[in-house]
């Protein structure tokens, strides 16, 4: 039963992380990075506050606050950098360069918690990394170095290396403190920093006017993310954490088709043949589960 909600909650958040995702480009185009996040985490806070309310004593139990105000900055730090990468460059692309989270993750997982992986999943992993080498460039030819580098992929990688150390802590605390709590509690702590930085370079009165300009827009994407990241942590609770991020990994095949189709990307040959690759190398990871 363990592994048939974690597969249904691995699933749910695949869905929304690639519609969440689609979200915040548009959002961050509008409102900036900061604002957007500041929004993600009022919409969520406020969202999961009935639910994590019960759970509010297991936050000064042990060193489980120190660990979640460190998620919470953590997440701040990351979120701003992925959404900084979702902002310069195209969401098909830069949703398959996000897709370095997954490596990171099971590195950490396996060498932290001893999860195992087999030499299949592995090879599957590396049909992923050829994948992100493609889709990366916007031309096979290496004269050009990194000019031939699609804008918002340097930044991307550093998003996905950090975001695989948030995957991790996001799910050991779900398994150690609370699937609820380790997303509510990171949520609180880092919308406070982002509304600290929003008072602190004096733009309050533009968060406010654009909470009300885009407030469907924000809303959404909200409520998106925050599903997303519970959907995680629910499943890393009850499964190993590797495992679970390798099937959440088919999640920017959402967000590349909502891109092609609503944004009017245009992405090259090889740029599509590595992300079928990429994608193909996830789902193949999750089938082998």
């Amino acid at each position: 039963m363990a592994f048939e909600i974690a597969l249904l909650a691995a699933f749910g958040a695949m869905l929304c992380w690639g519609i969440g995702d689609f979200l915040i480009q548009r959002a961050v185009w509008k409102v900036g990075d900061v604002e957007a996040l500041a929004f993600i985490g009022v919409v969520g806070t406020i969202m999961l506050l009935p639910f994590a309310f019960t759970q509010l004593p297991l936050m000064f139990s042990g060193s489980n606050l120190t660990m979640l105000i460190a998620i919470g900055l953590l997440t701040f730090i990351v979120a701003i950098t992925d959404f900084e990468a979702l902002k310069k460059g195209k969401l098909s692309v830069i949703e398959i360069i996000l897709e370095l989270e997954l490596p990171v993750t099971a590195v950490l997982a396996i060498y932290m918690l001893n999860e195992a992986v087999t030499i299949p999943q592995l090879a599957a992993m590396s049909l992923v990394f050829a994948g992100i080498v493609l889709i990366a460039a916007k031309s096979l030819s290496l004269k050009n170095g990194l000019a031939g580098i699609e804008k918002g992929v340097l930044i991307g990688v550093a998003g996905a290396i950090g975001m695989g150390l948030l995957n991790f802590m996001t799910g050991f605390g779900a398994k150690t403190i609370s699937p609820l709590l380790i997303i509510w509690a990171p949520w609180l702590f880092f919308t406070i920093f982002s509304l600290c930085y929003i008072w602190y370079t004096k733009t309050l009165h533009t968060f406010a006017a654009n909470a009300l300009k885009h407030k469907k827009l924000l809303i959404g994407m909200g409520i998106f993310d925050t599903l997303a990241w519970l959907f995680y942590a629910f499943a890393t609770a009850a499964h190993n954490i590797s495992i679970v991020t390798a099937i959440t990994e088919s999640y920017p095949a959402i967000a590349i088709m909502l891109g092609l189709t609503l944004n009017k990307e245009k992405i090259l040959p090889h740029q599509f043949a590595g992300a079928a690759l990429a994608l193909g190398g996830s789902v193949v990871l999750a089938i082998m589960i």
